[in-house]
């Protein structure tokens, strides 16, 4: 199966690596063209041990690619999205300007039939009003939400095998 992993920080990168472990074709985008230019070499931006051989594995299989384009993701059936969803500075609530931009840079590429499915950690309602915005572009799209809650040290055990 095709998929991209919108959002190649912490929680992307581990997922898209993981993927193409298991034996999917992934394109990773992120608007970091340093971090994305740095993952396709195979160097990690953060450390999480056991993603460096993962990360080595999965671009060696040819499964795996790191792109900035988000016309990369044009032929794939599954996206996940998988930004960032810091604290408002100065305030208790999400910043969800991340999660927003990454939906609306996916609509020009979504499919008849599309799967979005959030990852990133957003207050309620948050699923629902995307949801809206997906499918007023693509009727027959579907956002689904999964937030992951990777526990640092553990990112990639906890996604190839979790429990």
């Amino acid at each position: 199966m095709k998929i991209s992993v919108v959002g190649c920080g912490y929680l992307g990168a581990v997922h898209a690596a993981s993927m193409a472990q298991l034996g999917h074709d992934v394109v990773g985008i992120d608007v970091d063209l340093p971090k994305v230019e740095a993952l396709q070499l195979g160097k990690a931006p953060f450390y999480e041990p056991g993603f460096d051989d993962l990360l080595a594995a999965s671009l060696a299989s040819g499964r795996l690619s790191f792109s900035a384009d988000f016309q990369a993701a044009a032929d794939v059936q599954v996206h996940f999205v998988c930004v960032g969803t810091p604290q408002k500075r100065g305030e208790y609530a999400a910043d969800l300007r991340y999660v927003e931009a990454a939906v609306q840079s996916l609509l020009p590429v979504l499919r008849s039939g599309a799967l979005v499915v959030g990852k990133s950690t957003v207050p309620v309602g948050t699923a629902a009003r995307l949801a809206e915005l997906v499918h007023e572009k693509v009727p027959d799209a579907i956002l689904a939400w999964n937030p992951e809650f990777l526990r640092e040290g553990f990112a990639v055990e906890d996604t190839l095998h979790p429990d």
